[in-house]
């Protein structure tokens, strides 16, 4: 049974930065392509950051490609996502899964809020 956990949320001005955290109990994310995803209210959750099991590929949404960056620590056994320039539409809970094959059940995921 994988247990996800996301922190590092917040309210944050339009503009700023925060940097997302995901843990993982019962299992390893080492051998995983893992994603995070958002959903904003009213919205389907979508995904807008992926890496590769080896960390040696990264893929993003276009609506945020050149502002996050998804990272992995396999000491830790954590992903990562580093949001910079945040804008309003950026408000959403995020959430981190794998993003290959049937996906393991969802955290609650982290709130970001983004003011203008």
């Amino acid at each position: 049974q994988v247990q996800l956990v996301e922190s590092g949320g917040g309210l944050v001005q339009a503009g700023g930065s925060v940097r997302l955290s995901c843990a993982a109990s019962g299992r390893t994310f080492s051998a995983y392509t893992m994603g995070w995803f958002r959903q904003a209210p009213g919205k389907e959750r979508e995904v807008v950051a992926v890496i590769s099991w080896n960390g040696a590929s990264t893929s993003y949404a276009d609506s945020v490609k050149g502002r996050f960056t998804i990272s992995r620590d396999y000491g830790k056994n954590t992903i990562s996502l580093q949001m910079n320039s945040l804008k309003p539409e950026d408000t959403a809970v995020y959430y981190c899964n794998r993003n290959n094959g049937a996906f393991w059940d969802w955290g609650r995921g982290t709130q970001v809020t983004v003011s203008s």
